[in-house]
């Protein structure tokens, strides 16, 4: 559409004027109202320690942050294991912005805090030219005027809900259309086109894509969202290590299928009506990094896990939530020994979103 093509020529031209922006020193340069002081200490010079007349007392000039005492003790004898380290996060160094889609809903995934999306979110609508209705920090919304789009029968709004991502210092970006026909008041569950839904949806993340290394903070918006993220590795009262995960069932259950492949796991067979995907682990993978078990064992050869089969189970919670489990089958010869649940747990927990 030609509104489309209107976006993205404005999105370029913002990028250009964000910045040229940026480089302005009036506010926050050296010459600055604002200048960044964090540097500074760099520049200190050791001057003497200040004398006290005879008499006098000194406990007010002790030192501000004391150096704590140099411990020299041994390391006790015995055996001592060294734990495992803590698998590192997938998603780091992917795409800053990728548009996911289950069934007719679509959505984009920021690896930048709400607080960064939003502020990106309200220079897009401006360099785009479409006018604001409502704004609603605190929830995350922003609603446009309606819009008279070439080609279109009738005038369409949109709605941009911000919200906190699964992962934490991550965005999640929905897009809702409505047509001007019948109750206007009343936004609908659905789009009414889902393609003017997708082509803005495109529109945004290409737009937030080539301007997020300038994102400025919204602290209304980031303190209105929670930073912690939506998933979580807990542990319950009997013992044993599951993910909450702050999603509805049906989603839950799409995404942990991909986290799995992330995480090399073959899935083997899978139970949707009773939550089970049945799966070995296949140890590292030659063409990543990501192999953190074979070098704590040398290889594949000698990494226990390899090749072992597993039920990774998804409960629902509530209409939002879900618990994940991972345990061996009923038929497994040797049970899991608990840091291995654990970090088998983490591993999946870093590829969910």
């Amino acid at each position: 559409m030609k509104y489309y093509g209107m976006i993205m020529t404005r999105s370029v031209l913002a990028v250009a004027l964000l910045s040229t922006a940026s480089a302005c020193s009036y506010l926050f340069g050296d010459e600055g109202m604002f200048p960044d002081e964090t540097e500074n200490y760099k520049k200190a010079r050791e001057l003497p320690p200040v004398k006290v007349p005879e008499g006098k007392d000194a406990s007010a000039l002790q030192e501000i942050y004391v150096i704590p005492p140099v411990r020299e003790d041994l390391v006790l004898a015995g055996e001592f294991e060294v734990p495992r380290p803590t698998p590192l996060v997938a998603g780091a160094g992917q795409d800053v912005v990728r548009i996911q889609s289950l069934g007719d809903e679509n959505w984009a995934v920021v690896a930048i805090a709400p607080g960064q999306l939003w502020p990106q979110l309200r220079s897009f609508l401006a360099a785009a030219g479409v006018g604001v209705g409502r704004v609603d920090a605190q929830l995350g919304i922003i609603d446009s005027n309606w819009l008279e789009l070439e080609g279109q029968p009738m005038a369409s709004r949109f709605r941009f809900r911000v919200e906190q991502g699964v992962q934490r210092g991550s965005s999640e970006l929905h897009v809702l259309q409505m047509d001007q026909a019948g109750d206007v008041n009343t936004w609908p569950e659905q789009s009414d086109n889902l393609e003017q839904e997708a082509e803005m949806l495109r529109a945004v993340a290409q737009f937030i894509a080539n301007s997020s290394d300038s994102a400025p903070v919204s602290m209304i918006a980031d303190r209105a969202m929670s930073a912690e993220g939506k998933i979580t590795l807990e542990e319950s009262t009997q013992g044993y290590a599951y993910i909450r995960l702050g999603l509805p069932f049906t989603r839950a259950w799409a995404s942990l299928a991909k986290a799995l492949e992330d995480s090399l796991f073959e899935i083997t067979d899978r139970d949707r009506s009773t939550g089970v995907y049945y799966v070995r682990f296949l140890g590292s993978d030659e063409d990543s990094e990501r192999g953190w078990f074979s070098s704590l064992f040398g290889g594949d050869d000698d990494n226990p896990l390899v090749g072992r089969r597993f039920l990774v189970t998804v409960a629902a919670e509530d209409e939002r939530a879900v618990t994940i489990r991972l345990a061996p089958p009923a038929d497994a010869e040797q049970p899991l020994a608990k840091r291995d649940e654990q970090s088998l747990l983490a591993l999946i927990k870093g590829n969910i979103n």
